[in-house]
């Protein structure tokens, strides 16, 4: 246990110094390009998705719902499916385990080394849910919350020219200008980068019942460009799309009990703000000063039409 306490401690040292390094990186690269976030809006966007997910436990950070084959884990509650089995919602958490490892975490063998979730059904999860190894996963997991909602912001990032391109040129233009109408304010940006995390890009076809997605690059194709409201018109939209989903889906998997959670995660859209005091944990997320540092949020407009 001593041994543990020991890694954990250095753990987080080397995590702060990689992820400030990054940090003033990002900053020095926001100079040149639009919008950005500071750190310390980014880590309450952070606890804020981790509230949605996990109702900001610690013990929520390990999951695995009723009804489903893959474990949920982090803020963001990453997919990770046991070796040989797949289903049509896309794998997050290995991707977040190589970035975790980019920026400087120390990482158990066992994590970086496995092919797959090790846990391979509910039963089992649930079995090993005091182990050594699974406490241990969780408190990673939450030693990195800060680098996990970089990951979420990162990969909305990296995967916004995909969307963008699937749609001709008039389309795109459209949805550009929609997404530049969110992302200008507080309330816009968390709900762009947390609905993509909860309900995915909508890229992948997979993602889809009776043809029809429910993903972030659904949600703004439908919205019109010359909204007054791009944020009430984003709720309204996604949850239309959300409730289309449950009405869609295989019975058997029985998702009209998630429905009227997702609906109120969706209308905390329009209650956000980085300076909102958490009553959860007795807390206040105010700063007493804006850090400098920000986390560049900006996108190619080589790749797509984000004037």
């Amino acid at each position: 246990m001593q041994e543990y306490l020991i890694r954990t401690q250095k753990n987080q040292q080397k995590l702060m110094k990689y992820f400030y390094f990054f940090i003033l990186l990002t900053f020095i690269s926001s100079q040149a390009h639009g919008q950005s976030i500071s750190s310390t809006d980014l880590r309450h966007i952070g606890d804020k998705i981790w509230e949605n997910e996990c109702a900001k436990k610690i013990e929520g950070l390990t999951h695995w719902n009723n009804g489903e084959n893959f474990g949920s884990f982090g803020i963001g509650h990453f997919i990770w499916y046991p070796e040989g089995k797949k289903e049509r919602f896309q794998e997050s958490f290995p991707d977040l385990i190589k970035f975790l490892q980019e920026k400087g975490a120390s990482l158990p063998s066992w994590l970086t080394d496995a092919k797959g979730c090790p846990w391979r059904s509910r039963t089992e999860f649930y079995a090993h849910i005091q182990d050594p190894k699974m406490i241990a996963l969780r408190q990673l997991l939450f030693d990195t919350r800060d680098l996990q909602a970089l990951f979420i912001t990162t990969r909305l990032e990296k995967s916004l020219p995909e969307m963008i391109n699937k749609f001709p040129d008039k389309k795109r233009k459209e949805v550009s200008i929609v997404f530049n109408k969110l992302k200008e304010t507080p309330q816009g940006l968390y709900a762009l980068i947390d609905y993509s995390n909860f309900k995915g890009m909508g890229t992948s076809i997979n993602e889809s019942y009776n043809g029809q997605g429910w993903g972030l690059l659904q949600v703004l194709e439908r919205i019109p460009p010359q909204t007054k409201n791009a944020l009430a018109d984003f709720i309204s939209t996604a949850k239309e799309l959300l409730t289309q989903r449950v009405q869609n889906a295989p019975t058997e998997r029985h998702e009209e009990k998630w429905l009227k959670g997702w609906l109120n995660r969706i209308d905390s859209y329009e209650k956000f703000s980085y300076t909102e005091r958490d009553s959860k944990v007795g807390i206040s997320s105010e700063p007493k000063s804006r850090s400098r540092s920000r986390v560049s949020f900006h996108f190619n407009p080589n790749v797509a039409p984000f004037a």
